[in-house]
């Protein structure tokens, strides 16, 4: 078995201003640069305005008080009613970066698979997959927006490899900001060359975590100067009322479920801790995700149902697929002991759900993806090795019944979640697409 505690080496300090260019002196005017080269500028006419680009913390003064008038930004992603974690990610970072004490506006071109009824109006088009005339729509109404932040991964647009997205950049005729959600050890060369033409035509390239960015550097040549590290965002959960019904101690996974999430691997772990007194409850969260739930129906769940009756456990173990508002997840997150990661990837960084629970001072225990090791190396959470049940089940015993080491990992938790909320992670992308917007539309 082999448990590791998290230490303090390898994490991803982000400055104050909550981005991280890390190997770099300080920002150079490059990236200002090649946002002014696309309006037709040479580099020796890049502004100052933009040469010496600055950071505002979160308790500085808006970027907008700058512009004349405040910027609009269009974002490129999925968008809810769409069940997913990205459409969920930039329905709260378009609400970060459009704050109503900062004066921008956000618009939001919705990726979809077929064309539907939007209810949200900030939706001012649908790029439908595999329809070009909805491209063209959705360019276009980019075009009245100053920048436009697009969220990658391969699978988010059609054609092999999402490759319909370079029909899009090749389009755009404003200031692009790419934000990477995948970043692979080993890229095939048709994921390679699309990915490398993202951030070709971005004038900025945003990634979640440091492990992305080294990655980023080493694996695709990517100029140093020109990955910026800003944390995924959360909403701060440290407080407010629990589950009166929630048995303790609970251990907790929730997201969208499918194969790959390692539940197995927590089940079989949980199994190892029956003797314990009290024993703990195993919750698992989430609907089926849409797209597993097409093809493959339920199966992975009634798997996982099928395995804790042979353990003996399926009283211990509480599949839970009701649907959750925010206010309900977060209640449920709160109510719990210890958050459990038990994913099987090695190549993640970024998790949504790990930040969420760093943001609510929760305990982690969670696999050895990279966005774990980096984010609780302070002392948040333990990680184990990737489908080894014994080791999590030795972690998630320190965690419930060591005296004082949750007390410990929930103060981490609270300090690590302080750098990661919505407020401080809208003005770091205000900031930086201010420093990409072209000097007319800086006063």
């Amino acid at each position: 078995m082999d448990v590791t505690a998290a230490d303090d080496h390898g994490h991803a300090r982000v400055a104050d201003h909550g981005a991280s260019r890390a190997d770099a002196e300080g920002p150079r005017s490059l990236i200002a640069t090649s946002a002014w080269q696309r309006q037709g500028g040479t580099s020796g006419d890049a502004p100052a305005a933009l040469a010496s680009p600055k950071y505002p913390g979160p308790s500085t003064p808006l970027v907008a008080t700058m512009m004349t008038p405040a910027p609009t930004v269009a974002l490129v992603s999925t968008y809810p009613p769409t069940v997913c974690g990205l459409a969920t990610f930039t329905s709260n970072l378009s609400a970060a970066i459009a704050a109503p004490e900062s004066g921008w506006s956000a618009v939001v071109v919705r990726i979809t698979d077929r064309a539907e009824a939007d209810v949200h109006e900030e939706v001012v088009a649908q790029w439908i997959a595999n329809d070009r005339a909805s491209l063209s729509r959705a360019v276009a109404a980019t075009e009245s927006s100053d920048a436009v932040v697009l969220q990658h991964e391969y699978g988010l647009f059609g054609g092999p490899d999402g490759q319909d997205v370079l029909e899009l950049i090749e389009a755009v005729q404003v200031p692009l900001v790419a934000v990477l959600h995948t970043v692979l050890c080993d890229p095939t060369p048709h994921q390679r060359h699309i990915l490398d033409q993202v951030m070709s035509s971005a004038s900025l390239t945003v990634v979640q975590s440091e492990a992305a960015r080294r990655r980023l550097i080493a694996v695709h040549g990517a100029d140093a100067e020109q990955v910026v590290v800003v944390p995924h965002g959360a909403a701060a959960n440290f407080v407010g009322p629990v589950l009166s019904d929630i048995e303790r101690p609970t251990v907790l996974t929730w997201g969208l479920l499918g194969p790959g999430k390692g539940i197995e691997h927590g089940i079989s772990a949980l199994s190892l801790l029956q003797e314990r007194s009290p024993a703990p409850v195993y919750i698992v969260a989430g609907q089926t995700h849409p797209k597993v739930l097409a093809a493959q129906g339920e199966h992975y769940r009634h798997q996982l149902q099928d395995q804790s009756r042979a353990l003996g456990i399926a009283d211990r173990v509480c599949f839970d697929d009701s649907y959750r508002d925010w206010e309900s997840l977060r209640a449920l997150v709160r109510s719990v002991d210890v958050v459990l990661l038990p994913y099987d990837s090695r190549d993640q960084v970024s998790s949504g759900v790990l930040v969420e629970a760093v943001a609510s001072g929760k305990p982690v225990v969670a696999t050895r993806f990279p966005h774990a090791e980096e984010l609780l190396s302070h002392g948040a959470g333990l990680t184990v090795p990737q489908g080894d049940f014994q080791a999590m089940a030795t972690a998630l015993d320190r965690v419930l019944y060591e005296p004082g080491l949750a007390a410990r990992m929930a103060t981490a938790s609270r300090r690590e979640g302080a750098a990661l909320l919505w407020p401080a992670v809208g003005a770091t992308y205000r900031s930086l697409i201010a420093e990409v917007l072209p000097a007319r539309a800086v006063a």
